[in-house]
């Protein structure tokens, strides 16, 4: 760091390079992990609710406070029924994947028509369709799920629905997770039927967005001295005379937030279906009540409240890690609004 006495750290974190915009507020999940002994989607999705406070048993032998009562924060997520309006099919050679077909229900809601355009009924032939699929499987064969998200049923303003994609577990039998796919069609899955409680998942969402910051805000670069002419917060030597152009390690200004985030190893400790245990007095602070399904993750999660959350079964499986439901014995429903 040019002709410093004392060594002085790098300001910022270069592992989130590059910090630009997310392309889409609901995300993007870029691999799966086949970790299940039975076919099953291997993803939900949900609504960011906010935070409140719990009170549970310790129950994984590993840690120092096994056995113990503590009190930790946890993040609320609802989560209404996904609708499967589709099913696509994927190949792969040495070019990467390429889709061979998808195949549609053919009974959508009315709120789908806000998002897309859908296949008339009375031209589509599912079954037409289906045996051209089931006749391009092969051993590479890969099969996901197209989900409608249910907005109206939460106290979202809004009702166009999110289309998102989750993955069937692979159990090198494509034909059998196509048609395990097929009996779904049409139908509302609960987050109950592909999660668990107590579980280990990821959590991919895109962050608040905070608009053009400066390299302070943005990287935490120090003040400059009092002495300093014309500018304080910036950062005063933005390189060397060569190579002569600035280098992408130096600290500027540009977008912060908004970027997508996937966090690790996020417990599951409740997947409740009465939202009367839940809701605290005058709903939640800028997003209401909670009107179905909810979840509650232990920890914080990237995003402001009422963005869609992706949630993945974990892609870095802990083997020494115990899969039970938590006792919880304490849930804060304590009035958010200010006294």
């Amino acid at each position: 760091m040019g002709h410093r006495k004392r060594h002085a750290p790098r300001r910022g974190s270069l592992a989130f390079l590059p910090k630009k915009r997310a392309s889409n507020a609901k995300g993007r999940v870029r691999n799966w992990l086949d970790c299940l002994e039975e076919i099953n989607f291997l993803g939900f999705a949900g609504f960011k609710v906010g935070m409140s406070h719990i009170t549970y048993i310790e129950d994984q032998k590993n840690s120092p406070y096994f056995g113990k009562e503590l009190m930790k924060p946890v993040t609320i997520i609802e989560v209404p029924p996904l609708i499967l309006i589709g099913i696509r099919v994927y190949n792969e050679d040495e070019y990467g994947k390429y889709i061979i077909g998808e195949i549609f229900t053919n009974e959508f809601n009315n709120f789908i028509k806000r998002k897309v355009s859908i296949p008339n009924p009375e031209v589509y032939n599912f079954k037409e369709i289906k045996k051209k699929i089931l006749e391009n499987l092969n051993e590479t064969s890969e099969i996901r799920g197209i989900f409608q998200s249910q907005p109206h049923k939460t106290s979202l303003p809004r009702k166009k629905p999110d289309i998102i994609e989750i993955k069937v577990n692979s159990m090198n039998d494509p034909e059998k997770e196509f048609n395990f796919a097929l009996n779904y069609i049409g139908k509302e899955i609960r987050a109950r039927e592909v999660l668990t409680e107590g579980e280990l998942v990821d959590i991919i969402a895109v962050t608040k967005g905070k608009g053009f910051q400066g390299p302070v805000k943005r990287f935490g670069v120090r003040l400059l001295t009092r002495k300093n002419s014309k500018v304080k917060r910036a950062v005063a030597c933005i390189g060397p005379w060569h190579p002569a152009r600035v280098l992408y390690t130096v600290p500027r200004a540009g977008q912060m937030g908004y970027h997508q985030r996937t966090e690790y190893h996020k417990r599951i400790m409740l997947i409740g279906e009465n939202e009367e245990e839940i809701n605290p007095k005058g709903g939640f602070i800028r997003y209401g009540k909670i009107r179905g399904d909810y979840i509650l993750l232990l920890g914080s999660v990237p995003g402001p409240k009422k963005r869609l959350i992706r949630i993945r079964k974990s892609i870095r499986p802990i083997s020494s890690y115990i899969v039970k439901s938590p006792e919880i014995t304490f849930i804060n429903r304590e009035s958010q609004q200010r006294k």
